[in-house]
C-alpha cells in the first residue's frame, strides 16, 4: 500500500516511565509502539518535531502512513496520541499494522460545506448547530476517506441529521450504524435561535404598530 505519509521511527529497547522521560527530555523524541497483524508489538521512538509536522495536517489521522522503523517499512495508522495536558508536547504514540485484505476502523473527520448558504441559516434566520465532528468508520485500507462531506445547502431550521444521513463512499461503512438503529447519532441540526426569528419579531412589531394606530383613531 502506498502512502504520502513517510515517519521515520527507531526500534528502542529502553523501555519503562523511566527511559519515556528520559527520552522526551533529552532527545526530544516521542515513545510510541507498533502492534497488530502477526507479529509481536515493537517499542518505537520518533523525533517530536516530526511527529508534530505531520499532525498538523488533518488528514494524516485518517490516512494509511509508511512507518519507517530503522529503515523498515511498515503500513500503519495512528489509533492513539497522548498528549500533556498542560504543555505543547506529545507523550506517546500508539500505531496499528494494516494489511490490503482486512478491514480497520478509524475516525474520519467530518467537512461541512455550504454552511453559509444553507437554507436554514440564509432564508430562514436558523443557526447550526455541530454534534459531530468526526465519524468512526470501517473499511478496507485501500477505501479509507480522507474526510466525509455534509452538505448543508438545502438543509432547513429544525432538520436534525443524523449519521445514516451521510453519504458514505463505497465499501466504507459506520460502526455505529452496524450496532443497529438505535445508534444513528445526530451530527447536526439547524436551530431557531433563541427568542424567535427574526420574521417573528417583525411581525409583532407590525401588530403593535397597528394596535397603537387603532387606539389613536
Amino acid at each position: 500500500m502506498s502512502s504520502e505519509y513517510t515517519v521515520s521511527a527507531k526500534a528502542r529497547t529502553d523501555v519503562g516511565k523511566g527511559a519515556s522521560r528520559r527520552l522526551r527530555r533529552e532527545a526530544a523524541e516521542v515513545p510510541g509502539i507498533v502492534y497488530g497483524g502477526n507479529k509481536e508489538p515493537q517499542m518505537i521512538s520518533i523525533p517530536h518535531k516530526d511527529l508534530t509536522w505531520f499532525l498538523s495536517d488533518e488528514a494524516f489521522f485518517s490516512s494509511v502512513l509508511n512507518l519507517e522503523i530503522d529503515g523498515k517499512g511498515e503500513s500503519v495508522v495512528i489509533k492513539d496520541l497522548h498528549r500533556h495536558p498542560a504543555k505543547n508536547q506529545l507523550l506517546h504514540a500508539d500505531f496499528m499494522r494494516v494489511s490490503a485484505d482486512t478491514k480497520i476502523t478509524l475516525h474520519v473527520p467530518l467537512h461541512f460545506l455550504n454552511e453559509e448558504a444553507c437554507v436554514g441559516v440564509k432564508m430562514q434566520g436558523g443557526k447550526i448547530t455541530h454534534a459531530m465532528t468526526e465519524v468512526e468508520v470501517a473499511c478496507l485500507p485501500k477505501d479509507l476517506p480522507e474526510y466525509i462531506e455534509v452538505d448543508m445547502l438545502d438543509v432547513e431550521v429544525g432538520t436534525i441529521l443524523h449519521i445514516s444521513d451521510l453519504k458514505l463512499p463505497e465499501g466504507v461503512e459506520s460502526t455505529a450504524l452496524q450496532l443497529g438503529e438505535d445508534h444513528d447519532q445526530a451530527i447536526c441540526s439547524v436551530q431557531t435561535p433563541r427568542g424567535g426569528s427574526s420574521d417573528d419579531d417583525e411581525a409583532e412589531t407590525s401588530e403593535d404598530g397597528d394596535s397603537g394606530d387603532a387606539e389613536e383613531s
